[in-house]
């Protein structure tokens, strides 16, 4: 990851915190203060984001020096110091929450990722990400669902083909065979690209099989629909699994047969890493 594409990111987030100026730091510790600085776990976490936190304190002072204790998607256990801070007292105080915050959310993501990735018990399954990122945020929310040991759908509205019910309720204006028009209309307008549609049952699937679609999203099927649909697919496209999967469920999605399962969860509900700094005295 080159993380200078996110300079201007760093500068708005400490502009958002900083206002005119760390009115409390500046009161109270005077410019010459020096100070050494750890960022501790405070559970077990999987590292993410360390490089951008780094960026963050040079950037209010790039004479801070930072060490950083752990590799990016290794996981470090509770108490475990991750990155220690050397430098200006004030740019240490002062950057502290928005290089914390950074911190506490990529790991938060990757954290949530592995576990996601431990529970489904099948390697051959892949855990996916969606487009359900905080705005501005997505490359660096995807780059921890990596780490996490999970893999990312698409980017953006623009490098992938999928229909959703909302384009085939369009579609479906013009008449009946919505799923083998829109198909054939995507795979028109793109070629070379996969086509995936959604579907919400097993004659939808059976639809889209007949329509030669790629990718087949299984929007909320039970696990006994998920298996289903793996016999009644044959190998004829990719099955994608999404919706209603949590934590207590992945496994017996994974075991089914999909190929893949999404989960929005991974990027719009990831638990805040508990990790914090503490200056030594």
């Amino acid at each position: 990851m080159d993380f200078e594409q996110f300079r201007n990111l760093i500068q708005q987030v400490l502009a958002e915190d900083l206002g005119g100026g760390d009115i409390t730091t500046d009161s109270l510790v005077s410019p010459p203060e020096q100070a050494r600085a750890s960022i501790i776990a405070r559970e077990k976490i999987v590292a993410a984001g360390l490089p951008l936190a780094e960026m963050v304190f040079r950037q209010l002072d790039p004479g801070i020096s930072c060490r950083l204790l752990i590799g990016e998607g290794e996981e470090a256990g509770k108490g475990k110091i991750i990155m220690e801070v050397e430098g200006a007292a004030r740019a240490i105080i002062s950057a502290e929450r928005t290089a914390l915050n950074f911190l506490q959310r990529l790991c938060g993501i990757a954290t949530f990722t592995r576990r996601f990735v431990k529970r489904s018990k099948n390697k051959k399954v892949s855990i996916m990400d969606t487009r359900k990122t905080t705005p501005g945020l997505r490359k660096l929310e995807k780059y921890a669902v990596r780490l996490g040991g999970g893999d990312n759908h698409r980017f953006g509205l623009y490098d992938a083909v999928l229909i959703k019910d909302n384009h085939l309720k369009i579609v479906s204006r013009k008449g009946p065979g919505k799923i083998r028009r829109a198909v054939t209309i995507c795979r028109r307008s793109n070629p070379g690209r996969e086509i995936e549609i959604e579907v919400e049952n097993l004659d939808e699937l059976e639809e889209a099989l007949q329509a030669e679609a790629d990718i087949v999203l299984l929007d909320n099927f039970s696990p006994e629909e998920l298996t289903a649909a793996v016999k009644i697919n044959r190998g004829r496209a990719v099955l994608e699994a999404s919706g209603g999967i949590g934590l207590s469920t992945v496994a017996a999605a994974a075991s089914s047969g999909v190929d893949r399962i999404s989960l929005g969860s991974l990027t719009h509900s990831a638990p805040a890493a508990d990790i914090s700094l503490e200056i030594y005295e």
